[in-house]
C-alpha cells in the first residue's frame, strides 16, 4: 500500500508539565511515560463513547418525562446538536493541535466537554439543553483528532497503526458503561443523573492529563520539511490547503466522505438504537442491553480489527469490516430471532466502528508529521456531517411513519457506501504506489 509521505516520530522525554519537548531524531520507544499519555487520552476517548450513547439512554425519557414537549423529529435535532459540536470541535482542535500543542488543546477540549454536559442535567428546557450539548459538543470533538496526533508521536511509527485503533476501543467501553449505568442509574435517579457522570473527567482525567501528557508542537523533523516542500507547501506552512492540493487532494476528500458516511450508520445506531428497540416492543431494560450488544461488538472490533489492520492493512481491513456492518443491519430488517438480533447487533458493532478506527488508522499513517492533526480533525470534522445527519435523519424516518426498519436500511446504505469510497482510496493509494515505484526505476 502506497504512503503518502510520512514522517518518522520525533523523540519524546515527557518531563511533567515542563514547556514543549521534541527532538530530531528516530522514531521514540515506547516507555513508561509515553503509556502513561496514551492511557490517559485513551480515558477522555472512553468519554466519546460514553456521550455517544448517553444521549440515545436519556432520548425516551426526555420525550416523556422531561416535560418539554419534544416529537421524535425535535429529539432528533437535539441529539444532532452535539454532533454538530464535534464537527466543529474536530475541525478547530486538530488544527490548534498542530499549531499551539497538543497537550492544551486536549486539556481545553476535556475541561469544556466536562463543565457542559455537566450543566446538561440542570437544563431547564430543550434549548438549554441542545445549545449545552452543542458547546460540550465542541470540546469532545476536539478530544479525538488531538490525542490521536499526540499518541501518534509518542509510538515508533511500526506501532502507530495499531496503537490508533486500540486507542479507538476507548469509545465503545465508554458507549458500554453509558448503556450499563443507565439501566440501573435512570430508573433510580432520573435522566439528569446520566449527565452527572462527567464530573468524574473533570475531576479525575484532567489533573492526569496535568501530569503525565507531554506539550508537542508540531515537529520540524529533515522528513517533514522534505515532504512539506514535496507537497509545495514551504517549510512554514501547513493546514487545510495543504490536504486540499496535490498530492493530498483525493485521498483527503475520499477519507472524508467515508468517514461521514461511517459516522452517519455509527452515531445513527448509537442515538436511535434504545429508542428503536422500545419502538420494536422492547421494555427500556431490554432496549438498553441491545445498545450494549452494539457497543460490546465495537469493543471486540477495536481488537479485531487493530490486529487484522497491521495484518492486511487499514484500507483493506476497513472494507471488509464497512460491509460486515452494512450486511449485518440488512440481516436486521428482516426480523429475525432475538438471539439473532444481538448476534448482528454485535456485528454492526464491529463493523461500524472498526471501519472508523482503520480509518483513523489510515490517515494517522498517510500524512507527515506537521499535517497529522490537520488531517485528522479534517477527516473527523468533515465526518461529523453525517453524525449530525443521522439523528435527524433518523428521527424524520420515523415521524414520517415510515417504522423502525427505515432506520436500519438507512445505516446499512451508508456502511455500503462506505466500503465503496474505501475502495477507492486503496485503488488510489495503489496508483500512487505505481506511479512511485516506476519512477525509481527511471
Amino acid at each position: 500500500m502506497s504512503h503518502i509521505p510520512s514522517a518518522e516520530a520525533p523523540q519524546w522525554s515527557p518531563q511533567g508539565t515542563s514547556g514543549p519537548i521534541a527532538t530530531d531524531g528516530p522514531a521514540p520507544r515506547f516507555s513508561k511515560a509515553s503509556a502513561a499519555a496514551v492511557i490517559v487520552c485513551w480515558l477522555l476517548v472512553v468519554f466519546d463513547g460514553y456521550d455517544l450513547i448517553v444521549y440515545g439512554t436519556v432520548q425516551s425519557s426526555l420525550i416523556a418525562e422531561a416535560g418539554w414537549g419534544l416529537t421524535k423529529a425535535t429529539a432528533g435535532t437535539i441529539g444532532s446538536m452535539a454532533f454538530l459540536g464535534m464537527m466543529i470541535g474536530a475541525i478547530v482542535a486538530g488544527r490548534m493541535a498542530d499549531s499551539w500543542g497538543r497537550r492544551r488543546t486536549i486539556l481545553w477540549c476535556a475541561i469544556i466537554f466536562s463543565i457542559f454536559t455537566i450543566l446538561c442535567a440542570f437544563a431547564p428546557n430543550a434549548a438549554v439543553f441542545g445549545a449545552a450539548r452543542l458547546i460540550a459538543g465542541i470540546g469532545l470533538g476536539g478530544l479525538v483528532p488531538s490525542a490521536n496526533a499526540l499518541v501518534a508521536e509518542l509510538v515508533p511509527a511500526k506501532r502507530r497503526s495499531i496503537v490508533a485503533t486500540l486507542m479507538m476501543s476507548g469509545v465503545p467501553i465508554g458507549g458500554s458503561i453509558a448503556a450499563l449505568v443507565g439501566i440501573g442509574l435512570i430508573p433510580a435517579f432520573g435522566w439528569e443523573s446520566m449527565f452527572l457522570v462527567a464530573a468524574l473527567a473533570l475531576v479525575v482525567v484532567v489533573p492526569l492529563g496535568l501530569k503525565y501528557l507531554p506539550e508537542t508542537l508540531a515537529p520540524a523533523s529533515a522528513a517533514d520539511t522534505a515532504a512539506r516542500k514535496a507537497a509545495g507547501t514551504g517549510s512554514g506552512q501547513s493546514g487545510f490547503k495543504s490536504l486540499l492540493r496535490a498530492p493530498y487532494l483525493g485521498v483527503s476528500l475520499l477519507f472524508a466522505l467515508a468517514t461521514i458516511a461511517t459516522l452517519f450508520a455509527w452515531y445513527g445506531l448509537g442515538t436511535w438504537l434504545p429508542n428503536l428497540m422500545q419502538l420494536a416492543g422492547y421494555n427500556l431494560g431490554s432496549a438498553l442491553t441491545f445498545a450494549l450488544a452494539l457497543n460490546l461488538g465495537a469493543v471486540a472490533g477495536s481488537v479485531i480489527t487493530a490486529w487484522a489492520g497491521t495484518r492486511f492493512g487499514p484500507v483493506p481491513t476497513a472494507i471488509a469490516a464497512a460491509v460486515v456492518a452494512a450486511g449485518a443491519l440488512l440481516v436486521l430488517v428482516t426480523g429475525p430471532p432475538v438471539a439473532v438480533v444481538y448476534l448482528m447487533l454485535v456485528l454492526a458493532g464491529v463493523g461500524t466502528h472498526g471501519t472508523q478506527c482503520l480509518i483513523i488508522a489510515a490517515v494517522a499513517s498517510h500524512y507527515p508529521g506537521h499535517l497529522r492533526g490537520t488531517a485528522l480533525g479534517w477527516a473527523l470534522g468533515s465526518g461529523r456531517i453525517g453524525a449530525v445527519a443521522a439523528p435527524q435523519v433518523g428521527g424524520l424516518l420515523l415521524a414520517a411513519g415510515l417504522g423502525v426498519n427505515s432506520n436500519f436500511l438507512a445505516f446499512a446504505g451508508a456502511a455500503a457506501v462506505a466500503a465503496v469510497l474505501l475502495a477507492a482510496v486503496g485503488l488510489k493509494l495503489k496508483s500512487k504506489l505505481s506511479i512511485s515505484q516506476g519512477a525509481s526505476h527511471v
